[in-house]
């Protein structure tokens, strides 16, 4: 029995060694809850007064250059990524709803990421003045429209010649 206790005694003192050495560490038992709530990313860049824009070449979509934030306009909407959310507003600054990614339009997808340098000497529009960049925009839309039905129109005539 003597030998049990002592046995007992240097299992326990090695332990305590061990365990305050760092050796061994002390198990946790018991329930672990983790929440995790992820949080959305803050709203798109507020400007801190209207932003000028650029009307991109052969395109409905605008653009508000910022160097932080990308900011677009299409369709009577200014759009905005940020992080992997895209952001959707009726203003260019705010109240901004997020949007699924899916639902972002095609035209702004296609603007070139690097179009801060691609744009940098097409002219700015004050964006109070968005009528005249609208004008600008509708009257590029036509133009292509016309040069499309007259590129249609060669073709029609240039297949006739060839039957007579």
């Amino acid at each position: 029995m003597k030998k049990f206790i002592y046995g007992l005694f240097v299992l326990v003192a090695v332990t305590g060694v061990l365990l305050t050495s760092g050796w061994v560490q002390e198990a946790k038992a018991g329930p672990r809850i983790s929440i995790n709530i992820p949080l959305p990313p803050p709203p798109p860049f507020l400007f801190p007064s209207p932003p000028r824009v650029i009307v991109v070449p052969r395109s409905e979509v605008v653009i508000a250059p910022h160097p932080d934030v990308d900011v677009f306009f299409y369709g009577d909407y200014w759009w905005s990524p940020r992080g992997n959310r895209w952001y959707r507003s009726r203003h260019y600054n705010g109240p901004w709803n997020v949007i699924n990614s899916r639902y972002v339009p095609s035209h702004i997808r296609r603007v070139p990421r690097d179009y801060r340098t691609v744009y940098e000497k097409e002219p700015r529009y004050p964006y109070e003045n968005h009528d005249r960049w609208r004008k600008q925009r509708n009257q590029e839309i036509r133009d292509r429209k016309d040069r499309r039905d007259h590129r249609k129109d060669n073709r029609h005539d240039r297949g006739r010649g060839r039957g007579n």
